[in-house]
């Protein structure tokens, strides 16, 4: 045997099966440990998540299925509470003026916000900062102060009868919010003042994320002020405007404080929302199964709207 034969040979259980199996074991094991190091990491938080979010949830789907008040015990109601929510007008009609909100909580405070964003994005200017720090002051408010400053605002003699009355206009003047055909109305601008400077701060730290040389690119084409926006400002917010859709429209189908510190749902229930409504089912007239039905309807429509926000906006992406 050569001398160069016995220096070059390797020995057998450094290329034995057992040995590339050991090794790539020993490769994969840090991944492994990684992966149950992350998973042990959000565990606390995914209990607290199942404990005070899922069970509730699912003990909420199982009430609705009863006939209770909280106290005696409950029969059997099957599907019985679920037609009395599609079949009961006020129940109905809750949910219908949920829908309504919608335009006021969602769809006005995006085109406010767009709107600003589309001019700042053409001509920006220093201190934005401290422009959507100004935005956002609303949203640091609490609701129900929000609720109670507005109410005085919308009486007879608050700031909007006493501006309406500088300008001329003291024929328009009413008690708002005690309007049949005007309160909801009045109630959805609350909640484009509460939410439009929320949408504009997205949509402004939208902006500054979006290349300045592709409206340069936009102008040298020839692009105006509205073919830029549409060219190059909407397709830059698109993920801004995925979340501001998300965030509008929960707010506007599960509000609650703001109608139920300023209307509690008057005059008669021209303002009743589904969230004011689950509270008097629950604790007022003692009708728990009816109320966790209404609970789970609102749950999934909120569910199905926000998916179809979230398909439709990637789809355009």
């Amino acid at each position: 045997m050569s001398l160069d034969f016995i220096q070059t040979r390797r020995p057998a259980s450094a290329t034995s099966p057992l040995a590339d199996a050991r090794r790539r074991r020993q490769r994969a094991d840090p991944r492994g440990r990684r992966k149950w190091t992350g998973l042990l990491y959000i565990a606390p938080a995914f209990l607290v998540y199942v404990l005070f979010v899922v069970l509730p949830g699912l003990h909420t789907v199982y009430l609705s299925m009863f006939n209770w008040d909280g106290i005696t015990p409950a029969t059997w109601a099957g599907l019985g509470n679920y037609r009395a929510v599609v079949s009961d007008p006020l129940l109905r009609g809750a949910i219908e003026h949920a829908l309504v909100l919608i335009v006021f909580f969602a769809v006005l405070p995006i085109t406010l916000g767009l709107l600003l964003a589309a001019l700042l994005a053409r001509h920006r200017r220093r201190g934005m900062t401290f422009f959507r720090v100004i935005f956002f002051l609303p949203q640091i408010v609490p609701l129900v102060a929000v609720g109670i400053t507005w109410r005085w605002m919308y009486t007879e003699d608050g700031a909007v009868n006493q501006i309406l009355r500088f300008f001329g206009l003291a024929r328009t003047t009413r008690a708002w919010l005690g309007d049949f055909h005007l309160a909801l109305l009045a109630v959805g601008l609350i909640g484009t003042w509460t939410l439009a400077g929320l949408c504009m701060m997205l949509f402004l730290s939208g902006v500054q994320k979006i290349d300045p040389a592709l409206y340069e690119a936009a102008r040298i084409d020839g692009a105006g002020t509205v073919r830029e926006f549409w060219a190059v400002t909407l397709p830059g917010l698109l993920s801004e405007i995925r979340v501001a859709l998300t965030v509008t429209i929960i707010a506007a189908l599960a509000s609650f404080d703001i109608v139920y510190v300023s209307t509690n749902g008057a005059p008669g229930n021209q303002t009743t929302v589904p969230g004011l409504l689950v509270y008097r089912l629950a604790f007022t007239d003692e009708r728990i199964g009816l109320a966790a039905a209404l609970g789970v309807v609102l749950t999934g429509l909120i569910l199905v709207v926000v998916a179809a926000i979230s398909v439709g906006i990637r789809s355009e992406a």
